[in-house]
């Protein structure tokens, strides 16, 4: 595949025991899943370890418990629903522990081509702290690592990242294969011109990703929370608004960059201003369209303005290529989700290749119920752990869609 990462076509698993992470976090009521969609999407990766003759692991997260094992949470439909779409038995392998009793006998009792589901990942608090010895417990289940979650591989937990420390042999499974190709290619050789849009509250994260976005792309546009950093390093006052004081030199730097690079990097003009921000996160507020440069000392931005939104929209309307991270305000908050709405409908209407990305974004995208209009709404994947076809073991970062999306490769 591209990148030069291996996938599970690139090794025969007869024999072998292969840990397989998928995305069964799918939605049910009163236990029984009401979306089958992403257990779907884990069957051809799945069904091609069961020809190869490997002894099938599976594992996922399920929900999110907060106080350990919790049965509401029981990942056991999933199996029940695996047996019935493969035509044979996935063997439940059910341990509160995950890796318990059940788990290893289970696993022992393998033959080639079976397969085995082990509880809820996150019924082990260590699974999303990413500590070693839940990560070591589920390696020694194992002979090799497949990776096909691409809803939950951005996150670094146990099972997402900390097993392939402990796990030579790693892959990418089919759903990963596909979705990575596809970013790769809508990054890597875009039609142009070729938009970025970067948003959201996670100012220090993404500002670091801005000076390799303004080596691929034609346009850049900043929103959400981040700009204000901006704003401030242009010289102006920003008032309670997100700003990362420590950032400001490095935004100088990018604005510099992009203008000796030709890139077109599009800031906000005008924002929507509140004296308090709304809590509950949704309740109503009162807000006041203003001009970036002349932002109250008592006030915040959470929002672009109205002539922002005609700016961005125009940008994104005259590319053939756009990905989007981050909204452009307080989306969970209606009055403050117009930005962000602004930005979402002008990607919908437009013809270009449009990639959303980030789960504020992607949820942004979904809640305006125009997911269907976009080409791709995934979430950010951002460090993960694989081996090359040389076998080398590298650290790479996928910036995803949108900056969810730059794929790029980063070898440490």
């Amino acid at each position: 595949m591209g990148l030069g990462k291996k996938t599970i076509d690139d090794a025969n698993y007869c024999g072998k025991k292969v840990l397989v992470r998928c995305d069964f976090n799918v939605p049910m009521k009163d236990g029984v899943i009401t979306n089958e969609n992403r257990i779907n999407a884990a069957l051809p990766t799945i069904q091609k370890l069961i020809n190869d003759g490997a002894k099938v692991i599976l594992c996922s997260h399920l929900g999110k418990p907060k106080n350990g094992p919790e049965a509401k949470f029981s990942i056991e439909p999933v199996a029940a629903a695996l047996s019935a779409k493969l035509g044979k038995q996935v063997v439940f392998a059910n341990d509160d522990t995950v890796v318990g009793e059940n788990a290893k006998a289970a696993v022992a009792a393998m033959n080639n081509g079976d397969v085995v589901l082990l509880q809820n990942t996150r019924f082990r608090k260590e699974e999303t702290k990413n500590l070693p010895e839940f990560s070591q417990e589920l390696a020694s289940l194992a002979d090799a690592y497949v990776d096909d979650a691409f809803g939950s591989c951005h996150r670094a937990h146990c099972s997402t990242a900390g097993v392939t420390d402990y796990i030579k042999d790693t892959a990418v499974g089919y759903l990963m294969e596909k979705e990575i190709k596809y970013l790769g290619n809508a990054v890597n050789d875009p039609v142009r011109p070729f938009t970025a849009i970067l948003g959201g509250a996670k100012v220090a994260d993404k500002l670091n990703v801005i000076s390799n976005l303004l080596e691929k792309v034609d346009t850049l546009i900043i929103g959400g929370g981040m700009a204000y950093t901006f704003v401030k390093a242009q010289g102006y006052e920003v008032g309670k608004s997100l700003c990362d004081d420590s950032k400001l030199d490095y935004c100088k730097e990018m604005m510099a960059k992009a203008e000796a690079k030709g890139v077109k990097l599009l800031l906000p003009v005008d924002t929507a201003c509140v004296a308090n921000f709304p809590d509950p996160i949704d309740a109503p507020v009162e807000t006041k369209i203003l001009p970036v440069t002349q932002i109250p000392a008592d006030m915040e931005g959470c929002d672009i303005g109205p002539e922002t939104m005609k700016l961005f929209a125009d940008a994104v309307k005259a590319s053939k290529t756009v990905v989007w991270n981050g909204p452009m305000g307080v989306f969970e908050n209606p009055t403050l989700a117009a930005g962000t709405l602004a930005v979402a409908k002008a990607m919908a209407e437009s013809e270009a290749t449009t990639v959303i990305g980030g789960g504020d974004s992607a949820a942004a995208v979904q809640q305006m119920g125009l997911g269907d209009k976009m080409t791709r709404v995934r979430r950010l994947l951002r460090r993960r752990t694989f081996f090359d076809k040389n076998g080398k073991k590298e650290k790479v970062s996928w910036i995803r869609q949108s900056a969810r999306l730059l794929l790029q490769a980063t070898g440490r």
